[in-house]
């Protein structure tokens, strides 16, 4: 069953996050230690400031319901999603997936970019993953990646849409891979700018990694012990840690933050990338739906589920690959292609993890570029 939605967050829940936010105790820090140890605390003090007295969700909002929002019960779950037809001559469905810290606000700058074009487009499902913004929270064991490509098959089946792409990043690409790897009759092709995290290559026999795969090991390795405490948090008590970020709106915001200044290139200035508004309206649509603990589990679920592709499995359907210059760690072709069927690789010399939101016009014309080529 799918019921049309209209986001509204009642207002007594906005009026309790001023008054959270107005009585925000703040942390000390090292004198001109700026993100070195964290978010910066004198940039999440004038973030938090325009939070309080500037932001407005309402506007989020009107931009969010201007699209045809829906809620579709799954299997007993329901998921929220926008959908809109494309207006080309030729117009593919394809559905589109977030990922961690992000939302389907991600998404909002490509829509218009991928739906508008007068000659090949895309009718655009773009989803809330369970457990993320509307989408309902998964509260048992073993709603993973490949879990929620199932719901995707039935949810693009319910809209009458047999053969489809998919597109993702981070946790995104993850639910792109399974749905390609358990239903490739289903998937006409499979555009990532981003790697599974839980991708593990299993090589043929006799078949050793080259020198290249093996530095990117050592590289990906070093860059978790510099950079993943947050991904060992969320892998192994989520529950923990969310009893604070759930009651602070600053400690949510700060979370959250500095992911976003950690993987977009902005180049030593957040706002280089991002507006204060864009940033604030992913955090509140995570602090109004009270999602931040429901996210992060998908980390410990994953960590239980990898993506073992290779000698005994492959993805076959045609893959496309766009390297954005910043996300980093990123495997090097070969070791891709030991589970990937790539068809289409960009290299990208701008650009990170939020390639939606950084570089809207370079990820959209590459998403076109790929199904225009595989459609033909």
């Amino acid at each position: 069953m799918i019921k049309n939605f209209e986001v509204k967050i009642e207002q007594k829940i906005l009026d309790d996050l001023k008054l959270r936010i107005k009585n925000t105790r703040w942390p000390d820090e090292i004198e001109g230690s700026n993100w070195d140890y964290g978010a910066s605390l004198s940039y999440m003090k004038e973030l938090v400031d325009y939070w309080l007295y500037d932001f407005d969700w309402r506007k989020t909002e009107n931009e969010i319901n201007k699209y045809e929002n829906y809620i579709a019960g799954i299997d007993g779950y329901d998921v929220h999603f926008l959908h809109i037809k494309g207006k080309g001559e030729k117009s593919v469905p394809i559905i589109i997936t977030h990922g961690w810290p992000g939302s389907f606000l991600e998404m909002m700058k490509i829509i218009p970019l991928l739906s508008e074009n007068s000659k090949f487009t895309f009718d655009l499902v773009i989803p809330s993953m369970p457990g993320f913004g509307f989408s309902q929270k998964l509260n048992h064991t073993g709603g993973n990646v490949s879990f929620m490509a199932d719901i995707w098959l039935r949810l693009m089946r319910e809209l009458g849409y047999e053969k489809f792409g998919v597109q993702g990043g981070d946790f995104g690409a993850g639910v792109s891979a399974f749905i390609s790897l358990k239903y490739p009759d289903n998937v006409i092709g499979m555009h990532l700018n981003y790697i599974p995290g839980n991708y593990h290559p299993e090589l043929a026999d006799g078949e050793e990694l080259t020198e290249e795969e093996n530095n990117f090991i050592k590289s990906e390795a070093e860059w978790f012990l510099k950079e993943g405490g947050y991904s060992h948090q969320q892998n192994t008590k989520p529950l923990t840690l969310a009893y604070g970020l759930n009651d602070s709106p600053a400690g949510l915001c700060a979370w959250i933050i500095e992911k976003m200044y950690g993987w977009a290139e902005c180049k030593g200035n957040i706002e280089n990338v991002f507006t204060k508004d864009e940033l604030l309206s992913n955090v509140t649509l995570y602090w109004v739906t009270e999602t931040i603990h429901s996210s992060m589990r998908l980390y410990n679920e994953n960590r239980r589920s990898p993506l073992r592709l290779g000698k005994n499995s492959f993805i076959n359907v045609p893959v496309g690959i766009a390297r954005f210059k910043s996300e980093e760690p990123f495997p090097p072709g070969k070791y891709i292609r030991i589970g990937f069927n790539i068809q289409h690789w960009s290299d990208f010399s701008e650009g990170g993890h939020f390639p939606a939101m950084e570089k809207p016009e370079l990820l959209a014309k590459d998403i076109i570029d790929f199904f225009s080529k595989i459609e033909k």
